[in-house]
């Protein structure tokens, strides 16, 4: 029988192929069947992800907003500390990780179309706050700290859209389609540093008064927050009208809260925490760093470009570990992403030593690239190790099998959803370490943490009769 014939009788009846329309709640998801998965799975599965990335993106420019914001306040008259500003560029990741420990398990719950529109629409909220804040100098410190940290929860989507998307994907493909939602949505991060300074100049699009910087010229800093607006408020209708529940990923926290007993589970957050969460940190605080260490070179110019390489090489790095192996991927991050602060240390200035700015940045910019290539890796071993776990011994084929491929995908959902919250603190603490200790001494904390998680992912994943080989 030819493979169009199998299809033919394989695919769903009519009246089932509805439920793969957009807007609807799918109740028959097989993506490891490949007749399924070529007739109907894959195309609906596209759609879904697409709708999900301009969505994460926007959600990451919010989460990021004021990573570049506070860079600016000082400059418009507001008396905040440097300190204080580092504080303000961590609050975000504080709120962010906490949030996403809730989106893990909400998420797939509710579902990808509903949790996606809800997600995208309430962080118009935060944004309004700091678009009319920003025009006002007397602002308290306090209000500023609050619009921070409910800005921090648009980093929580990260973690509802990757557990959602998993749901739809087979294992083969499951590295390419996270590398992508997760890597593409972590250009925000980009986007954000990019795009602001371009648009707080913009007079045109100004929706309030401007600001008076020290030398005469006139921002508009509310713009950062008030253009993305009604991008947002269009991104959640195109999720709501456009993409797919599924029955499959609803799933009850009783079911999923098993993970905190999974050994596994603790591990790969730990590594998590020492790709992604260097991501997301070292992208809070460089702007602060460069303007603070590097006062000559332009934060606007410079700022954007290593969250963007990082977020590219995480799409790299899903791929590179589906064909490699992602254990091994993951044990080469870190070794270049040690060596890359190593780097960073070495052209600081010191004392009368001015250092050297394009040493330094370069070597920034191999740590952000290794650390997307970790993120893309480490994504890419969840399912795998889960898997592993659950099918051992088990004959494809049988109840039991079945019921264990069914615990694996709850499970590796639910650890890639929770990984991603605890990473999140990166954040958090990267900023806070640079406002409590020298920039020298946070860099060889992290160059330390780095050599254990080679240590980690080198044993349970890499070696040869590894205890869980991925």
């Amino acid at each position: 029988m030819s493979t169009a014939t199998q299809e033919a009788v394989q695919r769903p009846p009519l009246a089932d192929q509805a439920q793969y329309r957009p807007g609807r709640t799918i109740t028959r998801w097989s993506p490891e069947d490949p007749v399924f998965w070529r007739s109907t799975g894959k195309r609906v599965a596209t759609r879904n992800l697409w709708i999900a990335v301009p969505a994460l993106l926007v959600a990451f420019v919010v989460w990021q907003v004021w990573s570049i914001t506070a860079t600016n306040l000082g400059d418009v008259g507001f008396g905040f500390s440097q300190s204080q500003l580092f504080w303000l560029t961590a609050v975000p990741g504080l709120t962010g990780g906490t949030a996403r420990i809730f989106y893990t398990f909400l998420g797939p719950r509710i579902g990808q179309r509903r949790f996606t529109a809800l997600s995208t629409i309430v962080l118009v909220v935060p944004l309004l706050w700091l678009g009319f804040a920003v025009q006002d100098t007397s602002t308290p410190y306090g209000t500023m700290v609050m619009i921070a940290a409910l800005c921090g929860i648009g980093g929580a989507n990260f973690s509802s859209s990757l557990a959602n998307i998993g749901f739809f994907y087979p294992k083969q493909e499951k590295g390419n389609a996270t590398g992508i939602n997760g890597g593409l949505g972590n250009l925000g991060v980009s986007v954000v540093q990019l795009l602001t300074p371009v648009l707080i100049t913009s007079s045109v699009l100004a929706i309030g008064a401007g600001q008076k910087k020290a030398n005469g010229s006139e921002i508009h800093l509310q713009n950062a927050a008030f253009v993305w607006v009604p991008v947002l408020v269009v991104l959640a209708a195109v999720a709501w009208f456009g993409q797919n529940d599924l029955k499959v990923a609803s799933t009850p926290f009783r079911q999923q809260k098993i993970i905190f007993r999974r050994k596994h589970n603790w591990l790969m957050t730990y590594l998590y925490v020492g790709t992604f969460g260097s991501f997301i940190g070292f992208a809070a605080a460089l702007p602060l760093l460069i303007k603070t260490t590097f006062p000559a070179y332009s934060v606007a110019t410079y700022a954007w470009m290593g969250p963007a390489l990082g977020a590219l090489a995480r799409w790299a790095g899903g791929w590179i570990a589906d064909r490699l192996g992602g254990a091994r991927v993951t044990v080469v991050s870190f070794a270049g992403m040690a060596a890359s602060i190593i780097g960073v240390i070495t052209f600081l200035p010191a004392g009368s030593d001015r250092g050297s700015f394009t040493g330094f940045f370069l070597c920034f910019l191999a740590a952000f690239f290794f650390s997307g290539v970790g993120n893309g890796s480490t994504f890419r071993q969840i399912p795998v190790i889960f898997r592993g776990q659950h099918l051992k011994g088990l004959a494809e084929g049988t109840p039991q099998y079945a019921a264990a491929l069914r615990q694996a995908e709850i499970e590796s959902g639910a650890v890639t959803g929770f990984t991603a919250g605890i990473a999140a603190y990166g954040f958090f603490f990267i900023p806070a370490m640079f406002a409590n200790f020298s920039v020298t001494s946070a860099m060889w904390g992290f160059v330390g943490f780095y050599a254990s998680c080679i240590v980690v992912a080198w044993w349970f994943y890499a070696r040869p009769g590894a205890e869980a080989p991925s």
